[in-house]
Order: structure tokens, then sequence, then C-alpha cells
């Protein structure tokens, strides 16, 4: 199967446990790979029959963006069930980061893959 992928779509969010942090937004960075067969908008070369990536983006930029979870972990379980249940992707591989929420670290976060 084909891979749609999204890499380093940043977003900014409330997210995290401690006061400081439900004061303030933060930006999360979700790195997306979607199974998908390509071979039929390949063929037709019609938008229509793809999975329209700028969709899906603007999907998870709207959710996030007015999310307030406490956890990396509900935010990526519910970004990977937007991709499932509303486009059509059997599987999907989701890397959420935290960029910056620990000292002396690039960044952290999960990674976690659903199916349908």
């Amino acid at each position: 199967m084909d891979i749609v992928f999204i890499e380093d779509l940043r977003i900014e969010t409330v997210i995290g446990i401690y006061d400081w942090e439900r004061r303030i937004r933060q930006v999360v960075a979700l790195d997306i790979e979607m199974r998908f067969d390509n071979t039929k908008p390949a063929a037709s070369d019609d938008i229509e029959d793809t999975l329209n990536y700028k969709a899906v983006s603007k999907r998870l930029i709207a959710f996030v963006e007015a999310a307030e979870f406490q956890l990396v972990e509900t935010l990526a379980e519910r970004c990977a069930a937007i991709i499932l249940d509303e486009f059509d992707v059997g599987h999907v591989r989701l890397r959420l980061a935290k960029p910056g929420a620990v000292t002396g670290s690039k960044s952290v976060g999960v990674q976690i893959e659903r199916e349908r």
C-alpha cells in the first residue's frame, strides 16, 4: 500500500499538565503517514481521486488549534481518529512532538499507529 504523508505540521494549541501551560499556547509538530492506494489518482490525474493532504491538514489545524488537552497522548489519539473516521484511510501512523518540552532535548512526544 502506498503512503501519503504530512511532515512537520506545526500547530499552536493549549497542551500540558502544569498551570502555566494551561495559560499559554505551545507548538506541537505532527508527522503523519496514511496508507492509501494511489493507483487510481495516478491514472486519472484528478484531485477528487486522491487522499487530499491539504484537506487533512486543514482539518487537523482547526481541531488542534481549538483543543485544550493535558496529554500529548490524548491529542495524538484524537487526531488519528479524525483521519480514520473522516478520510478514506484504513491505517495511520502519527507522530506528535512537543518541541522544547524537556530541557536539553529537541522535542518529546508519542508515535502511534491505528487501523480502522
